[in-house]
Protein backbone atom coordinates (compact mmCIF):
# COMPACT_ATOMS: atom_id res chain seq x y z
CA UNK A 1 0.00 0.00 0.00
CA UNK A 2 2.85 2.37 0.89
CA UNK A 3 4.58 1.50 -2.42
CA UNK A 4 1.40 2.34 -4.34
CA UNK A 5 1.02 5.69 -2.54
CA UNK A 6 4.64 6.54 -3.31
CA UNK A 7 4.12 5.72 -6.99
CA UNK A 8 0.99 7.87 -7.14
CA UNK A 9 2.80 10.78 -5.46
CA UNK A 10 5.69 10.51 -7.90
CA UNK A 11 3.34 10.38 -10.88
CA UNK A 12 1.72 13.62 -9.73
CA UNK A 13 4.93 15.49 -8.95
CA UNK A 14 7.18 14.43 -11.84
CA UNK A 15 5.26 16.23 -14.64
CA UNK A 16 5.42 19.51 -12.72
CA UNK A 17 9.10 19.03 -11.87
CA UNK A 18 9.91 18.26 -15.52
CA UNK A 19 8.29 21.53 -16.63
CA UNK A 20 10.07 23.55 -13.95
CA UNK A 21 13.39 21.88 -14.82
CA UNK A 22 12.90 22.62 -18.51
CA UNK A 23 12.19 26.31 -17.82
CA UNK A 24 15.27 26.60 -15.58
CA UNK A 25 17.50 25.03 -18.23
CA UNK A 26 15.97 27.28 -20.88
CA UNK A 27 16.59 30.41 -18.79
CA UNK A 28 20.19 29.43 -18.02
CA UNK A 29 20.89 28.52 -21.64
CA UNK A 30 19.68 31.92 -22.90
CA UNK A 31 21.54 33.84 -20.17
CA UNK A 32 24.84 31.96 -20.48
CA UNK A 33 24.91 31.98 -24.29
CA UNK A 34 23.55 35.56 -24.37
CA UNK A 35 21.16 34.71 -27.17
CA UNK A 36 19.43 37.79 -28.60
CA UNK A 37 15.77 38.05 -27.62
CA UNK A 38 14.72 38.29 -31.26
CA UNK A 39 15.84 34.67 -31.77
CA UNK A 40 15.01 33.05 -28.45
CA UNK A 41 13.60 35.03 -25.53
CA UNK A 42 13.99 33.71 -22.00
CA UNK A 43 11.02 32.40 -19.99
CA UNK A 44 11.18 35.53 -17.82
CA UNK A 45 10.98 37.79 -20.88
CA UNK A 46 8.04 35.80 -22.20
CA UNK A 47 6.33 36.03 -18.81
CA UNK A 48 6.78 39.83 -18.78
CA UNK A 49 5.27 40.05 -22.26
CA UNK A 50 2.35 37.89 -21.17
CA UNK A 51 1.73 40.12 -18.13
CA UNK A 52 1.79 43.19 -20.39
CA UNK A 53 -0.72 41.60 -22.80
CA UNK A 54 -2.91 40.62 -19.87
CA UNK A 55 -2.89 44.12 -18.39
CA UNK A 56 -3.88 45.79 -21.67
CA UNK A 57 -6.54 43.13 -22.28
CA UNK A 58 -5.31 42.19 -25.74
CA UNK A 59 -4.73 38.51 -24.96
CA UNK A 60 -8.26 38.05 -23.58
CA UNK A 61 -9.84 39.82 -26.55
CA UNK A 62 -8.02 37.80 -29.20
CA UNK A 63 -8.48 34.53 -27.28
CA UNK A 64 -12.23 35.04 -26.91
CA UNK A 65 -12.59 35.84 -30.62
CA UNK A 66 -10.78 32.63 -31.60
CA UNK A 67 -12.72 30.46 -29.14
CA UNK A 68 -16.05 31.78 -30.41
CA UNK A 69 -15.06 31.02 -34.01
CA UNK A 70 -13.93 27.52 -33.10
CA UNK A 71 -17.11 26.61 -31.24
CA UNK A 72 -19.43 28.22 -33.80
CA UNK A 73 -18.05 26.03 -36.56
CA UNK A 74 -17.60 22.97 -34.34
CA UNK A 75 -21.22 22.91 -33.18
CA UNK A 76 -22.43 22.98 -36.79
CA UNK A 77 -19.98 20.20 -37.67
CA UNK A 78 -20.94 18.11 -34.64
CA UNK A 79 -24.63 18.16 -35.52
CA UNK A 80 -24.12 17.56 -39.26
CA UNK A 81 -21.37 14.98 -38.76
CA UNK A 82 -23.26 12.88 -36.22
CA UNK A 83 -26.43 12.91 -38.35
CA UNK A 84 -24.46 11.98 -41.47
CA UNK A 85 -22.59 9.19 -39.69
CA UNK A 86 -25.77 7.73 -38.20
CA UNK A 87 -27.57 7.80 -41.54
CA UNK A 88 -24.62 6.15 -43.29
CA UNK A 89 -24.39 3.48 -40.62
CA UNK A 90 -28.11 2.72 -40.47
CA UNK A 91 -28.96 2.91 -44.16
CA UNK A 92 -27.09 0.96 -46.84
CA UNK A 93 -28.66 3.09 -49.56
CA UNK A 94 -27.60 6.36 -47.92
CA UNK A 95 -24.08 4.96 -47.42
CA UNK A 96 -23.81 4.06 -51.13
CA UNK A 97 -24.85 7.61 -52.11
CA UNK A 98 -22.58 9.39 -49.61
CA UNK A 99 -19.53 7.13 -49.87
CA UNK A 100 -18.01 8.56 -53.11
CA UNK A 101 -18.37 12.13 -51.77
CA UNK A 102 -16.77 11.25 -48.44
CA UNK A 103 -14.00 9.27 -50.15
CA UNK A 104 -13.21 12.22 -52.43
CA UNK A 105 -13.42 15.06 -49.90
CA UNK A 106 -12.15 13.47 -46.67
CA UNK A 107 -8.48 13.17 -47.76
CA UNK A 108 -8.47 16.68 -49.25
CA UNK A 109 -6.25 19.00 -47.13
CA UNK A 110 -8.82 21.42 -45.78
CA UNK A 111 -6.30 24.26 -45.63
CA UNK A 112 -6.30 24.18 -49.45
CA UNK A 113 -9.91 25.40 -49.33
CA UNK A 114 -8.95 28.70 -47.70
CA UNK A 115 -8.23 30.61 -50.98
CA UNK A 116 -11.55 29.45 -52.43
CA UNK A 117 -13.48 30.37 -49.29
CA UNK A 118 -11.87 33.81 -49.26
CA UNK A 119 -13.02 34.33 -52.87
CA UNK A 120 -16.56 33.17 -52.05
CA UNK A 121 -17.03 34.59 -48.54
CA UNK A 122 -14.37 37.24 -48.11
CA UNK A 123 -12.22 37.41 -44.97
CA UNK A 124 -15.05 38.02 -42.49
CA UNK A 125 -16.47 35.79 -39.79
CA UNK A 126 -18.35 33.45 -42.12
CA UNK A 127 -15.11 32.36 -43.78
CA UNK A 128 -13.52 31.29 -40.49
CA UNK A 129 -16.64 29.57 -39.19
CA UNK A 130 -17.10 27.64 -42.44
CA UNK A 131 -13.49 26.40 -42.45
CA UNK A 132 -13.93 25.31 -38.83
CA UNK A 133 -17.15 23.44 -39.65
CA UNK A 134 -15.85 21.79 -42.82
CA UNK A 135 -12.65 20.67 -41.10
CA UNK A 136 -14.39 19.14 -38.06
CA UNK A 137 -17.24 17.54 -40.03
CA UNK A 138 -15.33 14.67 -41.65
CA UNK A 139 -13.67 13.05 -38.60
CA UNK A 140 -16.95 13.31 -36.70
CA UNK A 141 -18.97 11.74 -39.52
CA UNK A 142 -16.46 8.95 -40.14
CA UNK A 143 -16.07 8.09 -36.44
CA UNK A 144 -19.85 8.01 -35.99
CA UNK A 145 -20.23 5.76 -39.04
CA UNK A 146 -17.51 3.42 -37.75
CA UNK A 147 -19.13 3.31 -34.32
CA UNK A 148 -22.51 2.32 -35.75
CA UNK A 149 -21.00 -0.37 -37.95
CA UNK A 150 -18.97 -1.85 -35.07
CA UNK A 151 -21.97 -2.44 -32.81
CA UNK A 152 -22.11 -6.07 -31.68
CA UNK A 153 -24.68 -7.87 -33.89
CA UNK A 154 -25.55 -10.03 -30.89
CA UNK A 155 -26.89 -6.99 -29.05
CA UNK A 156 -29.10 -6.08 -32.00
CA UNK A 157 -30.37 -9.64 -32.34
CA UNK A 158 -31.12 -9.85 -28.61
CA UNK A 159 -33.11 -6.60 -28.74
CA UNK A 160 -35.12 -7.87 -31.72
CA UNK A 161 -35.78 -11.17 -29.98
CA UNK A 162 -37.15 -9.23 -27.03
CA UNK A 163 -39.65 -7.48 -29.31
CA UNK A 164 -37.91 -4.16 -30.04
CA UNK A 165 -38.94 -2.50 -33.30
CA UNK A 166 -36.30 -1.05 -35.69
CA UNK A 167 -36.57 2.47 -34.21
CA UNK A 168 -36.14 1.15 -30.67
CA UNK A 169 -33.14 -0.94 -31.73
CA UNK A 170 -31.44 2.10 -33.26
CA UNK A 171 -32.26 4.41 -30.35
CA UNK A 172 -31.71 2.09 -27.40
CA UNK A 173 -28.98 -0.25 -28.70
CA UNK A 174 -27.07 1.15 -31.67
CA UNK A 175 -26.80 4.77 -30.54
CA UNK A 176 -25.58 4.08 -26.94
CA UNK A 177 -23.10 1.48 -28.22
CA UNK A 178 -21.75 4.04 -30.73
CA UNK A 179 -21.21 6.78 -28.14
CA UNK A 180 -17.46 6.07 -27.51
CA UNK A 181 -16.69 6.32 -31.24
CA UNK A 182 -18.84 9.45 -31.59
CA UNK A 183 -17.03 11.15 -28.72
CA UNK A 184 -13.65 10.15 -30.17
CA UNK A 185 -14.70 11.76 -33.43
CA UNK A 186 -15.77 14.91 -31.60
CA UNK A 187 -12.34 15.15 -29.97
CA UNK A 188 -10.61 14.70 -33.32
CA UNK A 189 -12.93 17.25 -34.90
CA UNK A 190 -12.24 19.79 -32.18
CA UNK A 191 -8.48 19.34 -32.55
CA UNK A 192 -8.44 19.99 -36.28
CA UNK A 193 -10.96 22.85 -35.94
CA UNK A 194 -8.58 24.65 -33.57
CA UNK A 195 -5.70 24.24 -36.04
CA UNK A 196 -7.63 25.46 -39.07
CA UNK A 197 -9.28 28.43 -37.36
CA UNK A 198 -5.89 29.75 -36.21
CA UNK A 199 -4.46 29.16 -39.69
CA UNK A 200 -7.43 30.97 -41.26
CA UNK A 201 -6.90 33.92 -38.90
CA UNK A 202 -3.24 34.09 -39.88
CA UNK A 203 -4.02 34.05 -43.60
CA UNK A 204 -7.07 36.30 -43.80
CA UNK A 205 -7.91 38.15 -40.62
CA UNK A 206 -6.39 41.57 -41.04
CA UNK A 207 -7.65 43.82 -38.25
CA UNK A 208 -10.37 41.38 -37.17
CA UNK A 209 -8.65 39.88 -34.14
CA UNK A 210 -8.01 36.32 -33.08
CA UNK A 211 -4.96 34.42 -31.87
CA UNK A 212 -3.81 33.78 -35.44
CA UNK A 213 -3.92 37.52 -36.17
CA UNK A 214 -2.04 38.21 -32.92
CA UNK A 215 0.66 35.69 -33.86
CA UNK A 216 1.19 36.94 -37.40
CA UNK A 217 1.11 40.58 -36.27
CA UNK A 218 3.76 39.95 -33.59
CA UNK A 219 5.89 38.01 -36.08
CA UNK A 220 5.79 40.81 -38.64
CA UNK A 221 7.32 43.29 -36.15
CA UNK A 222 9.72 40.61 -34.83
CA UNK A 223 8.25 40.74 -31.32
CA UNK A 224 9.38 37.23 -30.41
CA UNK A 225 8.27 37.51 -26.78
CA UNK A 226 4.68 38.08 -27.89
CA UNK A 227 4.92 35.25 -30.38
CA UNK A 228 6.01 32.82 -27.65
CA UNK A 229 3.42 34.16 -25.20
CA UNK A 230 0.68 33.71 -27.82
CA UNK A 231 1.85 30.18 -28.60
CA UNK A 232 1.76 29.26 -24.91
CA UNK A 233 -1.76 30.67 -24.57
CA UNK A 234 -2.85 28.66 -27.63
CA UNK A 235 -1.34 25.51 -26.13
CA UNK A 236 -3.15 26.04 -22.83
CA UNK A 237 -6.40 26.85 -24.65
CA UNK A 238 -6.21 23.62 -26.66
CA UNK A 239 -5.39 21.53 -23.59
CA UNK A 240 -8.24 23.10 -21.61
CA UNK A 241 -10.78 22.51 -24.39
CA UNK A 242 -9.74 18.89 -24.98
CA UNK A 243 -9.62 18.04 -21.26
CA UNK A 244 -12.97 19.75 -20.75
CA UNK A 245 -14.37 17.71 -23.63
CA UNK A 246 -13.08 14.48 -22.06
CA UNK A 247 -14.64 15.43 -18.71
CA UNK A 248 -17.97 16.19 -20.38
CA UNK A 249 -17.84 12.92 -22.32
CA UNK A 250 -17.39 11.00 -19.07
CA UNK A 251 -20.29 12.82 -17.43
CA UNK A 252 -22.63 12.28 -20.37
CA UNK A 253 -21.67 8.64 -20.96
CA UNK A 254 -20.23 7.15 -17.75
CA UNK A 255 -20.79 3.62 -19.11
CA UNK A 256 -18.19 4.20 -21.84
CA UNK A 257 -14.55 3.59 -20.97
CA UNK A 258 -12.69 6.86 -21.55
CA UNK A 259 -9.11 7.45 -20.50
Amino acid sequence: MRERSKTTWMERVLPTLSVIGFLIVWQLFVDIRQIPTIYLPSPLAIAKSFVSMTEDGSIFFHLSVTVLRIFAGFLVAAFAGIVMGLLMGMSRLFERVADPWIAALYPLPKISLIPLLIIWLGTGESYKIVISAVTAFFPIAMSTFAGVRQVDPGLIKAARDLGANPAQVQLNVVLPASIPSIFSGLQLGMGVAIILVVAAEMIGSSGQGGMGFLLINAGQVMDTERVFASLIVLTLMGAFIIKGQQWLDHKLAPWASFR
